[in-house]
């Protein structure tokens, strides 16, 4: 590599976090969504680093599916979002990928399917989040009409619109609804993503859905108090350092200023490497070990950084954009935005370098 812009992937914090999450759970099983790439993080990486660890793996798309098993994943695959078109219904069958169906026109294209190509289906449920699902009411009259799809009893499938809230009512009220539903099939359930698993004890069931604590980020609006530890080490290095006077300024449209003599450091990375451009200045930079904050706007491949009251850096040296030194939970807030967006948008040019150590 000519630039030292990468993001290096922790596996032994990936399966601390597996088993810590995991642990949590008294009976069911856990699967690590693996949707977007992994958060960011490669979703082959992450599968190959919890081979025999997570029984399954959760993607939103057949086309992350595919993916997976052209890079030699076997295990079962859960499609979030089920089937788009309806050839993709074929594809699972396949592939033994497991369609989760949430709408009657994915049922219909599940029908026309030959009977010897049909993959297992789960059912979404809409408890409350009005995005996805069947309504609670319309699950027992579909499981009588479409009996002859599920090769197995299917699992139902919903999702907590509050749960990183502990103090929201409408997640018990979500808990109250869809649960009624499961005492009156008696099929399995799946409630629980990260939040969940950690904040509301009653959403956890058969299966368990581990995404952003997975990834050691913060799943709860408040510090959850779990040993998570961050997967993926944003790193970058300083390629030049400059004085600037007092009313200088720094960067497009000048919107930093020097109200001090002032020690800038410009660092390889930038908004094309998924480095958010909305980040104000202020926002925390690790430089060799030390905190210290952007300085003008991010541009597409670099930013600027005030380190006046750091040990001066030279180039070469080490920057951390989040990570094990800067948690990005602490990045995304001042960036006015959540982990996952942070995680999810490093950008392909940045190469991912999985460290076992």
């Amino acid at each position: 590599m000519s630039r030292q812009t990468r993001a290096v992937i922790h596996a032994d914090a990936l399966l601390h976090n597996f088993d810590l999450l995991s642990a949590m759970v008294t009976e069911g099983q856990s699967m690590a969504v693996i949707k977007a790439d992994a958060y960011g993080h490669g979703a082959i990486n992450v599968a190959r680093i919890l081979s025999g660890r997570s029984p399954s793996f959760a993607v939103a798309i057949v086309e992350e599916a595919i993916l997976l098993r052209d890079a030699g994943i076997t295990v079962p695959i859960v499609v979030l979002e089920g089937p788009h078109q309806d050839y993709e219904c074929a594809v699972a069958g396949q592939q033994n990928y497991i369609l989760v169906v949430h709408q009657r026109q994915q049922l219909q294209w599940l029908a026309s399917c030959s009977p010897d190509q049909r993959p297992t289906v789960w059912l979404k449920v809409d408890s409350g989040m009005h995005r996805l699902g069947f309504q609670c009411h319309e699950i027992p009259p579909l499981l009588s009409e479409y009996k002859d799809l599920f090769r197995d009893p299917p699992v139902l499938v919903t999702h907590l619109a509050c749960a990183d809230d502990l103090d929201n009512p409408f997640n018990l009220q979500q808990l109250d609804d869809f649960l009624a539903l499961r005492d009156q099939t008696g099929l399995a359930v799946s409630i629980a993503n990260s939040p969940a698993v950690v904040g509301w004890p009653q959403s956890r069931a058969q299966w368990n859905r581990l995404g952003i604590a997975l990834y050691g980020a913060q799943p709860l609006q408040n510090d959850c108090g779990l040993s998570l530890q961050p997967v993926m080490s944003l790193q970058s290095s300083v390629i030049s350092v400059r004085t600037v006077k007092v009313g200088d300024t720094v960067g497009y449209s000048q919107t930093w200023q020097a109200k001090r003599p002032s020690v800038i450091a410009t660092v390889a990375i930038g908004y094309a490497d998924g480095y958010p451009r909305h980040c104000p200045s202020g926002t925390p930079v690790v430089v060799n070990g030390q905190k210290a904050s952007l300085a003008g706007r991010v541009s597409m491949d670099m930013i600027t950084v005030d380190v006046t009251d750091i040990p001066i850096p030279k180039p070469g040296d080490p920057v951390e954009l989040w990570g094990q030194q800067l948690p990005v939970d602490e990045v995304a807030r001042c960036a006015g935005t959540i982990s996952y967006e942070l995680l999810s948008r490093v950008s392909s040019r940045v190469p991912r370098l999985v460290r076992y150590v």
